[in-house]
């Protein structure tokens, strides 16, 4: 259920609000184990997924670091191979 909530931070290119916000749905479909809300609850439901993209940005424009951004192809590289290791 949370596979798109993925490290959005220190990357060239920045984060897609794209990103931001499949990884705030996936977190609020943990949270409240709703795949899909039922009416009664799909406002509820869109106001978290929207307040938790707004803290996830907020959060990944505060933080600082020196090292160098990560290249999002050699990670997606890496993990193609750390699957393929793990799962043959």
């Amino acid at each position: 259920m949370c596979r798109n909530i993925k490290t959005l931070f220190n990357f060239e290119p920045p984060a897609t609000e794209l990103e931001i916000n499949a990884s705030s749905l996936q977190f609020v479909r943990k949270l409240s184990g709703f795949t899909h809300p039922s009416k009664a609850n799909q406002a509820a439901f869109d106001r978290a997924v929207e307040e938790v993209a707004a803290a996830a940005r907020a959060l990944i424009q505060s933080l600082v670091t020196s090292a160098d951004p990560r290249d999002r192809e050699i990670e997606a590289a890496r993990a193609k191979d750390r699957s393929a290791a793990r799962f043959g």
